[in-house]
């Protein structure tokens, strides 16, 4: 099972919020535990829980590429590049807008988010 795969079931198993699927799906890449991943991306479910901000999943993944770059100065370039290839995939970044209905279905389905934020993180790791 690939990442993506992981993030989406632990989304649609209703243990875990946007955010926290796509860190737990990469947490043997990480020097955290379970626990403390989930507590970390508690907050950032539901474009942080008012729909108005950017997407937990995206927020997820950036935190994944901070874990991994140690807060290089050059991860900003990665974090633009993993936000334009995620709203390239989901067609924008705001929880609100990805979920607005469009021809009678959302822009982007919350499991189509997880997924794309997985594999715009896996390009850059």
């Amino acid at each position: 099972m690939n990442r993506y795969d992981v993030a989406v079931s632990l989304k649609d198993s209703g243990k875990c919020n946007c955010a926290q699927a796509v860190l737990i799906a990469y947490k043997d890449l990480l020097n955290l535990s379970e626990e403390d991943l989930l507590k970390l991306g508690s907050g950032f479910g539901v474009g942080m829980g008012c729909l108005e901000a950017t997407c937990g999943a995206l927020i997820g993944a950036n935190m994944i590429l901070g874990l991994l770059n140690d807060g290089n100065k050059k991860l900003m370039f990665k974090s633009k590049e993993l936000l334009n290839d995620f709203k390239n995939m989901s067609h924008d970044t705001i929880c609100k807008n990805l979920k607005a209905i469009v021809d009678g279905k959302p822009v982007c389905e919350c499991n189509m988010c997880v997924k794309n934020a997985c594999l715009a993180l896996d390009k850059l790791i």
